[in-house]
C-alpha cells in the first residue's frame, strides 16, 4: 500500500508595515509621481546650484548693469532682473534656501511638538492641562507677528529663521502626538514594559514615540508646504531671506514691485514655487492613505 505524499509547507516571504506602506504609495499615482517631482525639483536646483559654482551657469548674485530686464535668451534661460542678475540661476539658488528652510524648521517643529506632546500625555493630570492650556494660549497669537518679534529680537538670518519659524510651528504636531499617546499609554505593551522596571523616558522615547510614527511623518510631510508658505510671507515683509541672497519669496516680492515692467520675474518664481508645494501637499495626501489605509477615503 502506498505511503500518501506528504504535503509541504510553501514557505510565505515575510513582509513588514513599511513595505505594505510603501507598495500603497506606489499604486497612488499621483502621490508617487509628486514624490518622483519633487526629487527632481531638489536635483535641479543642487545641481544648477553647483553647476553655477563652476563657474557653467551665471552667478545668481553678480551684476550686470548692461542687461537690465533682458529677454529669455542671449545666455540668459528666463532673462534677467532689474539689476542684470540670472533669474534662472536665481531661482535655482532661491529653491535650495525655501526647500532647507521648510525641511530644517519643519524638523525643530517636529523635535519639539512630538516631545511635548508625548510628555504631556504621558504624565496626564493636572501637568497635562497646564501643558495643554499653554498651547492653547499660543494658539491665539498670531503666528506671523510672534516670528517678526522673534527675528526682531535675535537677528535677520538663516539660523534664527529656522529656529523662529520651528518654535511656532509645532503646536498641532504636540495635539496629535498627545492623542496618540493617551490611547497607547493603556496598551498591554506598555503595562508590559512597566512591570519589567523601565523607566519613564525610556517608555517614551522607546516605545510609545515609536508608535506614534505614522501620525507624525503623515503632518510632517504637511507641515513643510506650511512653513515654506510663512518664509514667503516674512521675505514678501522684508523679514525672511536677506539680500543678495533669494529665496522664493523673495524672488516673488522682486517679481511683484516690477510685474508691470517684466511680468516673467513674477510668473516664473511664482509658478515654481505653486508647483512645489502642490507636490508637497499631495503627497502627503498619499502618505496619509499609505500609513493609515482604514483613514483612506477610497
Amino acid at each position: 500500500m502506498n505511503a500518501e505524499p506528504q504535503t509541504q509547507l510553501e514557505a510565505v516571504p515575510g513582509t513588514s508595515l513599511g513595505r505594505d506602506a510603501w507598495l500603497r504609495l506606489k499604486r497612488n499615482r499621483l502621490a508617487f509621481a509628486c514624490l518622483w517631482a519633487l526629487a527632481a525639483m531638489v536635483s535641479v536646483c543642487l545641481g544648477g546650484a553647483l553647476l553655477s559654482i563652476a563657474g557653467v551657469l551665471p552667478n545668481p548674485n553678480e551684476n550686470h548693469l548692461d542687461r537690465i530686464l533682458a529677454p529669455p535668451g542671449h545666455g540668459y534661460l528666463l532673462g534677467s532682473d532689474a539689476l542684470g542678475r540670472d533669474i534662472f540661476t536665481r531661482i535655482l539658488f532661491g529653491g535650495l534656501v525655501s526647500i532647507a528652510v521648510g525641511v530644517v524648521a519643519t524638523l525643530v517643529s517636529t523635535i519639539i511638538g512630538v516631545t511635548y506632546g508625548a510628555v504631556a500625555g504621558y504624565v496626564g493630570g493636572k501637568v497635562d492641562a497646564v501643558m495643554m492650556r499653554f498651547v492653547d494660549i499660543l494658539y491665539a497669537m498670531p503666528f506671523v507677528i510672534l516670528v517678526i518679534v522673534l527675528m526682531s529680537l535675535f537677528g535677520m538670518n538663516l539660523f534664527w529663521l529656522f529656529i523662529a519659524i520651528g518654535a511656532v510651528e509645532w503646536l498641532t504636531m504636540a495635539r496629535i502626538v498627545r492623542g496618540q499617546v493617551l490611547s497607547l499609554k493603556k496598551q498591554e505593551f506598555i503595562e508590559a514594559a512597566r512591570s519589567l522596571g523601565l523607566g519613564h523616558g525610556s517608555i517614551i522615547f522607546r516605545h510609545l514615540i515609536p508608535n506614534c510614527l505614522g501620525p507624525v511623518i503623515v503632518y510632517t510631510t504637511l507641515t513643510v508646504p506650511s512653513v515654506m508658505r510663512l518664509e514667503a510671507v516674512l521675505s514678501f515683509l522684508g523679514m525672511g531671506v536677506q539680500p543678495p541672497n533669494s529665496s522664493w519669496g523673495t524672488l516673488i516680492k522682486e517679481g511683484a514691485d516690477r510685474m508691470t515692467t517684466s511680468v516673467g520675474l513674477l510668473l516664473f518664481p511664482a509658478a515654481v514655487f505653486a508647483v512645489t508645494l502642490f507636490c508637497l501637499n499631495f503627497l502627503g495626501d498619499g502618505l496619509r492613505d499609505a500609513l493609515d489605509p482604514r483613514g483612506a477615503k477610497d
